[in-house]
């Protein structure tokens, strides 16, 4: 598969001031009502866009937003109900045969599992920009991952095909690849409260990245539609600061909290014998393979970095990831020990 290039060494400073005054656009929105959608969602409102979400009847994880959650959690904007994997409903409930400028997506498959990944990643993506274009948009500003930079998994395979289709399909493309989120680095505050020893991998500095909240990466996604250097581009992104390990993370929740350092050291070996008990099962039972798929997952998140993979050394290069905003992973973390920001991590649940 041919993978478009990772522009890191010649990307736009991600710290560039976009337009303040951007011209209204109308926006057509799908994935809206996830952390980062929604933030997204807001970003675009608060920049004067018209902006229309379209999205399930029964949001969220399994089904939790009733019509009017979704409505509070979107506030400003324009809710369509339906069924985002269907071409039919995305024309006749979505679109409605209406103008608009941009296709902005937030949407991103629950488990990462295959069957799942190419339904929502790929060919719900598919449908999205076919309909798009029968609707007049000229740009999409696509919320993709910066793991798939080395792809290994079912998941970063179903991305990369459709950022493949979306740069050859002729219209004005914003692909954005972020690093971890902070909803996903927040798993094991309430195991450290109760005493119990931060999990790492290794030594803890196997990997590093440069966490973005969901307010700083939704106001990027909007300010793709008005800043014309981000236009055309695979943009990989990250927050503020310098990259952190896990071992790092650890420390500063042991003294946010008060507590010494205790770390429990999981051996990479463990999640291989796991991977090949359950893929050897899985020849038997579907159910254990697509366990196994998930465990390939846990791996590649425990060995690789969330950062801008040099294609020449192999090697991930934190200097080369781009920053921006102002929201820093320990500024959450003391929100949440102090109890000011509440736990919302939806499927991003790790321990």
């Amino acid at each position: 598969m041919t993978q478009a290039p990772a522009l890191a060494d010649d990307a736009p400073c991600a710290n560039a001031a976009a337009p303040l005054n951007p011209a209204p656009q109308r926006v057509f929105v799908i994935g809206g009502t996830g952390t980062i959608g929604r933030a997204t969602v807001r970003a675009l409102v608060q920049r004067g866009h018209e902006v229309v979400c379209f999205v399930r009847p029964r949001a969220g994880v399994k089904g939790a937003l009733a019509p009017d959650d979704s409505a509070r959690l979107l506030a400003g904007a324009t809710l369509r109900f339906g069924d985002v994997s269907d071409p039919a409903s995305l024309a006749r409930d979505g679109l409605r045969g209406e103008r608009f400028d941009a296709l902005v997506s937030c949407l991103a498959s629950r488990t990462g599992a295959p069957r799942d990944a190419w339904a929502i990643d790929h060919q719900a993506h598919l449908h999205a920009l076919a309909a798009a274009r029968q609707a007049g948009v000229t740009h999409m500003v696509l919320l993709s991952a910066i793991c798939v930079q080395k792809p290994l998994l079912g998941f970063q395979h179903a991305k990369l095909a459709f950022e493949k289709a979306l740069i050859e399909s002729g219209l004005t493309y914003s692909i954005v690849r972020p690093t971890a989120f902070f909803k996903s680095l927040s798993g094991q505050i309430e195991r450290v409260r109760k005493g119990k020893p931060f999990l790492v991998f290794g030594d803890g500095t196997l990997t590093a990245c440069k966490p973005i909240s969901d307010a700083d990466l939704g106001a990027y996604l909007a300010d793709c539609l008005s800043d014309a250097s981000r236009h055309n581009r695979v943009l990989p992104i990250g927050g503020p600061g310098e990259a952190i390990t896990p071992r790092q993370q650890g420390e500063h929740l042991f003294a946010l909290l008060g507590q010494p350092p205790r770390f429990k050291h999981v051996p990479v070996g463990l999640l291989d014998a796991i991977i090949a008990v359950l893929g050897f099962g899985g020849r038997l039972l579907p159910a254990l393979a697509a366990k196994a798929e998930l465990a390939r997952i846990g791996r590649y998140y425990a060995t690789e970095s969330m950062l801008v993979l040099d294609p020449v050394t192999g090697r991930y290069d934190a200097a080369a990831t781009p920053s921006t905003g102002t929201d820093t992973l320990f500024d959450f973390y003391a929100g949440l020990v102090s109890g000011e920001i509440a736990p919302d991590r939806g499927d991003h649940a790790v321990f």
